[in-house]
C-alpha cells in the first residue's frame, strides 16, 4: 500500500462536505445522492464525516465558488463540528482553492472531490505501475494549485510521492521562492513519470501481444466502482483477485483464463472502476491500464443492480467509455448483485446498445453459466473472416497479425503473404486495405 502525498494522518481527520447545484445544469446524481457518494469516498480515505451542506446557485461565484453568506455559514458550522477538513463535491479551480483557504483559516484543510479520489487511489495502488500512474495524476493535479498547503511537497512526500525518491526540492537559484522551487521540482517529476509510464505502456503492449499470440479472445470487465468486477473474475476463473466491499478496492489490472462453452476459452481482464466526476488527470495517467479496455474484443459492463442509482452508474460508465474512445466496443450488460435486489429486476434505457444482458450474483455464483453463454455468443457474432495479401515490405503488419493470433492459414506468393484471417469486426478496418478483391 502506498502513502499519499496529498494527505497526512487521514484517520484522525473530521470531514465536512459541501455540494453545489447549478440551476439549469443536468447532474447525473441528485445533490443528496452525490454527497452520499462523497461521504463514502471520505470514509474510504479514512475521514470521519461530521457534517454536510449544499447550495443551489444560478451561477458560480468567480471568486469563492459559493455565496459569501453560505461560506460564512460553513465556517461557523466547521467550527461547531470541530471539523479539520472541508471537502467540496466539485473540482475547485486554483483561484477558488486559494480564496476558500483564506476564509477557512490555517487550521482547516481544503480538499475537493478530485483530490479525495486521488488519495484513495494512492492508498490502494498495490503495484509499481499503479503507484506511477497515481503519482503522475497527483502531481499534474497539484501543479497549478501550489499554495501555502502544497509547498515543500517533495519533502513532505519523501521526495517521490507514492514511490519515494531522492528527497528534497533541490537548491534554489538567486531570488527563487520556495513556491517557484516546488513548481520547478514538480515539473521535473512529471516529465520523469511520463517517461517511466511510456516504458510501462510499451511493456504492457508486449504482454497484450503475447496474449494475442495464444489466439484467445480478450474480454475486459468495466463498471462503476464497487459493482463487483473482482468478485466476478474470481467466480468465473476460480481466481484470488483482491475484492472488498468498498470503493476502488482494486486498481491494478489482472488477467485470468476463463472456460467458455463448447471448450472455448477467453482471457478475462479486471480493470479500474469508474465513478462520476472521475478526475481527468486520472484518466490520462491510467492510459496504459485503460488500453486493456480499448484492445479488448468484448466488454462486460458490470452493474450493481441493487443500487438505487444503477441507471446513473451505467450512464457514468458510458460517459467514461466515450472519453477513452471505447463507446463503440461490443459489450454485454451484466446485472450483478441480484441476491441483494429487493423487488423485480429493473430495466434500463441503454440496454439496446448491448449485445445482451444477463442477471447474476457473482457472490453467490448464480447465473454464471448464462453469462458464459452470452459471452460466447457475443464473441462469435463479433468475429469475421478476411482474405488479405500483406506485401513483404510491410512485415510489421504481418507481425502484428501474427502476434494477435488472427492468422488462420497462410501461404507465400510473389506479391507477399497471402493470409486467411479470423478477427474481431472492430479490428477489421485496420487491415481492409490489404483485402483481396471479392473478400468480405
Amino acid at each position: 500500500m502506498t502513502n499519499s502525498p496529498l494527505m497526512t494522518d487521514m484517520e484522525s481527520e473530521r470531514g465536512y462536505l459541501v455540494g453545489i447545484a447549478l440551476q439549469g445544469e443536468r447532474a447525473l446524481l441528485s445533490i443528496d445522492d452525490s454527497l452520499d457518494e462523497l461521504a463514502l469516498l471520505a470514509e474510504t480515505a479514512g475521514i470521519n464525516v461530521v457534517g454536510r451542506t449544499w447550495q443551489k446557485l444560478r451561477q458560480v461565484n468567480p471568486k469563492l465558488l459559493i455565496g459569501s453568506g453560505k461560506l460564512q455559514e460553513i465556517v461557523d458550522d466547521v467550527a461547531l463540528h470541530e471539523a479539520t477538513v472541508v471537502i467540496f463535491d466539485e473540482e475547485l479551480s486554483p483561484r477558488h482553492q486559494r480564496e476558500l483557504e483564506k476564509h477557512l483559516g490555517e487550521s482547516v484543510r481544503l480538499l475537493d472531490r478530485s483530490a479525495l479520489i486521488l488519495d484513495i487511489f494512492a492508498q490502494h495502488a498495490r503495484t509499481s505501475e499503479g503507484a506511477l500512474q497515481v503519482e503522475l495524476a497527483q502531481y499534474e493535479y497539484r501543479l497549478p494549485r501550489l499554495t501555502r498547503q502544497w509547498t515543500h511537497l517533495a519533502r513532505q512526500a519523501g521526495g517521490g510521492g507514492a514511490r519515494g525518491g531522492s528527497g528534497g526540492v533541490g537548491l534554489r537559484g538567486p531570488g527563487e521562492t520556495q513556491l517557484e522551487a516546488d513548481r520547478r521540482e514538480i515539473t521535473r517529476k512529471i516529465t520523469k513519470l511520463k517517461k517511466d509510464l511510456d516504458h510501462v505502456r510499451r511493456h504492457r503492449s508486449l504482454h497484450r501481444q503475447r496474449r494475442r499470440s495464444s489466439g484467445l479472445p480478450l474480454v475486459a470487465l468495466v463498471g462503476y466502482t464497487n459493482a463487483g468486477k473482482s468478485t466476478l473474475i474470481n467466480a468465473l476463473a476460480e481466481a484470488d483477485v483482491y475484492a472488498a466491499d468498498q470503493l476502488f478496492a482494486t486498481l491494478d489490472p489482472t488477467t485470468r483464463r476463463v472456460q467458455l462453452p463448447d471448450r472455448q476459452e477467453a482471457l478475462l481482464t479486471d480493470t479500474v472502476g469508474f465513478i462520476q466526476k472521475l478526475p481527468t488527470t486520472l484518466i490520462a495517467a491510467f492510459r496504459a491500464t485503460l488500453e486493456e479496455v480499448i484492445e479488448a474484443d468484448l466488454l462486460l459492463h458490470v452493474v450493481d443492480v441493487s443500487h438505487a442509482n444503477a441507471a446513473q452508474h451505467i450512464e457514468a460508465v458510458e460517459d467514461t467509455l466515450a472519453e477513452i474512445d471505447a463507446s463503440s466496443m461490443p459489450r454485454v450488460l451484466v446485472l450483478n448483485k441480484t441476491d441483494q435486489l429487493v423487488g423485480p429486476l429493473p430495466t434500463f434505457d441503454l440496454v439496446d446498445t448491448y449485445q445482451g444482458s444477463v442477471a447474476i450474483s457473482a457472490k453467490e455464483k448464480q447465473g454464471l453459466e448464462a453469462l458464459l453463454q452470452a459471452m460466447r455468443a457475443a464473441l462469435t457474432t463479433q468475429m469475421t473472416s478476411l482474405e488479405v495479401v500483406i506485401p513483404y515490405q510491410t512485415g510489421r503488419v504481418y507481425s502484428d497479425l501474427y502476434n494477435r493470433g488472427y492468422i488462420q492459414s497462410e501461404r507465400t506468393g510473389s506479391d507477399g503473404w497471402r493470409l486467411t484471417l479470423r478477427l474481431p469486426l472492430a479490428h477489421c478496418d485496420s487491415y481492409r486495405r490489404f483485402a483481396i478483391a471479392g473478400s468480405k
